[in-house]
């Protein structure tokens, strides 16, 4: 069986990409910093508690090097979100930029041919979405990991994609700055107000068309190293506030804040002709979809 590292996999977005995984027939390997498998209780089941489970830091190349031993691909989530790279860059750039170093690293010591990471829209400013030109250190940090894995590719072989998502809702997504569409689900099933942290549109796409896209590049024979934008669609606050009402009548939801500093039209990549046909989920189905999962929760 074809057994996939995924670090940073103790949080929402692992918990997917370890249910596609596993419906594709793949063994997992988790390496976080946590033992704590309550998100991925959450999301997985029972996966959750079958997984093998490596305890370590992404910045210990070392353990990272160890995790990988005798896996197949790599799938690199570990990084701290743009408000914890804001408060310490210094930090931010260990764990988001060396460790993806370290990752590489790992993959060219137990020669693993391909490894997909996490980079992101942020690489963009708020003003372009073609070229990219970030204004946060959290998205400098993931335009840097993208210039050294080409590095890797043209070095010593490693193929690699690096997958920009927009802003990543659905169930399970608590933290980061863009976690408020689904926190809203959250607290309007639990009958609570609650106001999102930033105004203006983005591209919104939902986890398990992401976890879909990492699971392609993560199982796909390919060669090169590739960047692609992962988007869904452009929506608007006062959309994505009318559906979470449409789905819990009398929801108690607003937002305010400064709008979120990167580009809401990211251009298209052909994403397509490596990955293959990546599943789109509308934001309306998705709403609902986030709404359903809370309620089985509160039950």
């Amino acid at each position: 069986m074809t057994r996939i590292l995924v670090t940073g996999g103790a949080g929402f977005l692992g918990g997917w990409i370890l249910k596609s995984l596993r419906a594709k027939g793949c063994d997992v390997r988790i390496f976080d910093r946590t033992t704590d498998r309550r998100i991925l209780r959450e999301i997985a089941g029972e996966e959750a508690d079958g997984v093998e489970w490596f305890q370590g830091d992404i910045a210990d190349g070392a353990a990272v090097t160890e995790a990988a031993r005798d896996c197949a691909g790599i799938i690199h989530l570990a990084a701290l979100l743009t408000p914890a790279c804001k408060a310490d860059p210094v930090l931010g750039a260990t764990v988001n930029l060396i460790g993806t170093l370290n990752v590489f690293e790992a993959a060219k010591a137990n020669r693993i041919a391909r490894v997909a990471y996490a980079s992101s829209a942020a690489v963009f400013g708020p003003d372009d979405g073609v070229t990219p030109h970030p204004v946060t250190q959290y998205g400098a940090f993931k335009l840097a990991c993208e210039g050294s894995a080409r590095a890797y590719w043209h070095d010593a072989g490693i193929a690699s994609v690096g997958l920009r998502p927009t802003v990543v809702y659905g169930p399970g997504r608590e933290s980061g700055l863009t976690a408020g569409p689904t926190l809203a689900c959250r607290e309007a099933v639990l009958g609570n107000a609650y106001t999102i942290g930033y105004s203006g549109p983005q591209d919104m796409v939902f986890v398990a068309d992401v976890a879909a896209a990492f699971t392609a590049a993560a199982t796909m024979p390919f060669e090169g190293a590739h960047a692609f934008s992962l988007g869904g669609s452009r929506e608007d606050l006062p959309d994505v506030i009318a559906a979470i009402a449409d789905e819990v009548p009398g929801a108690r939801i607003d937002f305010e804040g400064a709008p979120v500093p990167m580009a809401p039209d990211i251009a298209a990549t052909d994403n397509q002709s490596l990955l293959g046909a990546i599943p789109f989920t509308p934001l309306r189905e998705g709403i609902s979809r986030t709404v359903a999962h809370y309620r089985s929760m509160a039950r």
